[in-house]
């Protein structure tokens, strides 16, 4: 059995470091399933909204890490590519050895800094558009908006130190470690729904949860490799200035443009349609972003040996490398989306009263049909960023400007199919043409050779 399960995952792309990374999403989408059903019993139709609400507000922290954490791993995996592990200690030429420490330097610095600055714009930005919005509900959200805020910002802190270590070639490590601190937040949350702390539950299990990563960072390997590094003294060092914003900058709008896209549709909702609304919109998101979190384990986890093998300009064996994976993580996402679109229909179909905690059929197939273009989208501009580029930054931009227009203006009038409707418009006629485009087009170019590619074949 055992042997069977080995050359079953052997086949489908699984090493250990997807392993301990799928063993942790499964655990979060777990989560997420169990949470959509305690989120639906123990919290009223208002609270749900304000829950779902309360996520799509703090995401306003991509302003402040402007995408510096999501290059993190690609900049360490090329210096970490001239050097190799000796104990814990780092062995090789110190211009690379010099280089990776002034990384950890000016990333510490920078994350301490403005993971402050978040957390006062947080309690600001949320305490007035509830105040605006919330038309007095008897909603106790202010405490947990808080511990919310104060989770959101440790995080911003410690999510860089965790990149930086997959970068370095802890994939397998870091995969176990986000494992532990997921469990531990599915446990938590699922405790204190049970406990009656309703918007409290959320907010405590990710302040526990993440304050459980500190504690296994410090543990004493991982602690004498950070401390080694950054005892590391020399001459080289990384110019932010000259190499790392001139590519940052062009992620950053990405990401900020990314906002636009998936962020605003709950408080839109919020605002124009009603709270129940939005927490039916934010549990239908919260399932299929499940998914994609796990399928995404499968190229997220190959970063690391993406950018070794692309520093090493072996495009051929990263191609290849690229192409498998892509095919195994289009079947996973196509798997689950199909298996809960299902779900939704049964319950409408059979007039379950956990129907109407969902979006209604036809607004979740449209986003359904989002969610898989999406898959192979960030997956063409994971691939790319590889090669330290950002050739989606208009694409990013134009796009977020359209869904942002789009989602304001349709929501106000047209409610949520307007949201949704022209959400999947977009996508499918504007995002995917134009993104594949740009992928095949700088494939070609940087590798001097036309790759013949699964994703190709999806769209022709």
């Amino acid at each position: 059995m055992i042997s069977f399960i080995r050359k079953a995952s052997s086949k489908i792309g699984i090493d250990g470091a997807i392993a301990f990374t799928l063993l942790s999403r499964a655990v979060q989408g777990f989560g997420s399933i169990g949470s959509v059903i305690f989120i639906g019993t123990f919290l009223s139709p208002e609270e749900r909204g304000y829950f779902y609400t309360f996520a799509s507000i703090l995401a306003i922290q991509v302003f402040f890490e402007l995408g510096l954490s999501g290059i993190i791993t690609q900049y360490t995996a090329h210096e970490f590519a001239h050097l190799t592990w000796a104990g814990n200690d780092l062995e090789g030429d110190d211009y690379y050895r010099s280089r990776l420490s002034s990384l950890m330097h000016f990333f510490v610095k920078w994350f301490g800094i403005i993971s402050i600055f978040l957390f006062f714009v947080l309690i600001a930005s949320g305490f007035y558009f509830f105040s605006k919005f919330g038309n007095n509900d008897n909603v106790s959200w202010k405490n947990p908006w808080i511990i919310l805020c104060v989770a959101t910002s440790l995080n911003l802190f410690i999510d860089p130190m965790l990149a930086y270590m997959d970068g370095l070639g802890e994939v397998k490590d870091m995969a176990k470690l986000r494992m532990v601190q997921k469990t531990a937040y599915v446990f938590l949350q699922f405790l204190f729904f049970a406990l009656g702390f309703k918007l409290y539950s959320a907010a405590l299990a990710s302040l526990i949860s993440i304050l459980i990563n500190f504690i296994q960072l410090a543990s004493r390997e991982r602690r004498l490799k950070i401390i080694g590094i950054w005892k590391i003294r020399g001459d080289s060092v990384i110019n932010y200035m000259a190499e790392i914003f001139p590519y940052q900058w062009r992620i950053a709008l990405s990401w900020i443009s990314g906002y636009f896209i998936f962020q605003l549709f709950n408080p839109v909702l919020f605002a124009y349609a009603g709270k129940v609304v939005a927490g039916q919109m934010g549990m239908s998101l919260q399932v299929l972003n499940g998914i994609s979190n796990l399928s995404m384990s499968w190229i997220t986890t190959k970063i690391p040996l993406l950018a070794s093998l692309i520093v090493h300009k072996k495009f051929a064996e990263s191609n290849s490398v690229f192409n498998n994976t892509v095919k195994n993580l289009l079947i996973v996402n196509i798997a689950g989306v199909m298996v809960f679109y299902g779900g939704v229909v049964f319950l409408n179909y059979t007039s379950n009263h956990f129907s109407n905690k969902f979006l209604p059929p036809v607004a979740t197939l449209m986003l359904c049909a989002v969610t898989i273009i999406n898959q192979l989208i960030f997956s063409w501009a994971t691939y790319l960023r590889c090669h330290k580029q950002e050739p989606f930054l208009v694409n990013s931009i134009v796009i977020g400007l359209l869904c942002g227009i789009s989602t304001i203006t349709l929501g106000k009038y047209l409610g949520v199919m307007g949201v949704v409707g022209g959400y999947t418009l977009i996508s499918i006629a504007i995002s995917l043409p134009w993104a594949y485009y740009i992928f095949k087009s700088k494939i070609r170019l940087w590798h001097q050779s036309k790759i013949i590619s699964l994703t190709a074949a999806v769209i022709t």
